[in-house]
């Protein structure tokens, strides 16, 4: 095993590009640290595979980026998490820190009891995502709006096209009309449609994106240790995909702001990873 030290990168993946919104809180609240992005987007979306599949692909790139001597684990990806994060946090000997479904501080701020949660169907259809609802629905209507296309649509960069308002209005109109005052995003590639959310949704509604809460839930795990690095200069982002590298790293750039180079990782790269890992391989 590597040795941890303050200059070590923190991992984050996602099952595509919608981990840049967790990545870019990351940046802000955390600005003197390195980064390592896995974009798992030729396997997108995870919403749509069944568990297993997801299970081995966060376990594959999860050991991808202790191979790169990753000091901490984020998974930003919402399915993978309902799916995944408790075999990686038993395995993993860093901090794993996950993103889930804002529903506990939806529902301490609603004042129409009406929430609409909007994600992937293995999100929604979660054991996770059914005791959060149990534990803080006490007066509270959840109304889970899953939301098939969402996810490729951003992973094409397809933001503000006519086709995209259409289908976020097809998914919100149901949730408005039953007096939702407040509106969960559930899938890291949503808060990309921030812009067109807003103008259907009006300025009296709630928008939550967690991507806030676990960048300072990250930098609270390792600011209390010798690991966290305070310095601004010299922090590098490295960005990875399984995907075809013309068109990531086009919608990469695009996404993230400014120009970058996307690193392809394919299936040999993520299992050559596993001997370099403190996760033990597990039979496909």
């Amino acid at each position: 095993m590597k040795t941890t030290h303050e200059n070590a990168p923190i991992g984050v993946f996602d099952s595509g590009v919608g981990g840049l919104s967790i990545l870019r809180e990351i940046r802000r609240e955390l600005p003197g640290e390195n980064l390592i992005f896995v974009a798992d987007s030729g396997h997108a979306p995870y919403g749509d595979r069944d568990a297993e599949f997801i299970r081995q692909r966060a376990l594959l790139i999860t050991r991808f980026l202790l191979a790169q001597g990753a000091k901490a684990i984020v998974v930003a990806c919402n399915t993978a998490t309902v799916v995944a994060v408790d075999e990686l946090r038993a395995c993993c000997t860093v901090p794993v820190v996950a993103v889930e479904p804002a529903i506990k501080p939806a529902a301490q701020g609603t004042k129409s009891g009406v929430i609409g949660v909007l994600a992937t169907s293995r999100t929604l259809s979660s054991s996770s995502v059914a005791r959060l609802c149990e534990t803080h629905g006490q007066g509270v209507t959840f109304l889970l709006q899953p939301c098939p296309g969402l996810v490729e649509r951003v992973e094409r960069a397809d933001l503000t096209s006519a086709a995209t308002r259409s289908l976020l209005v097809s998914y919100l109109s149901p949730l408005l009309a039953a007096g939702a005052d407040t509106l969960v995003l559930g899938c890291t590639h949503y808060p990309f449609l921030m812009q067109l959310i807003r103008e259907i949704a009006g300025p009296k509604v709630r928008i939550i994106d967690p991507a806030v809460a676990v960048a300072k839930e990250l930098a609270r795990r390792l600011g209390s240790g010798p690991v966290s690095r305070s310095r601004r200069e010299f922090a590098t982002t490295r960005f990875f995909s399984s995907s075809s590298l013309c068109s990531v790293q086009t919608v990469m750039s695009a996404l993230w702001g400014q120009c970058v180079t996307v690193h392809g990782v394919g299936t040999t790269d993520l299992a050559h990873a596993t001997a370099f890992s403190s996760i033990a391989p597990t039979s496909s």
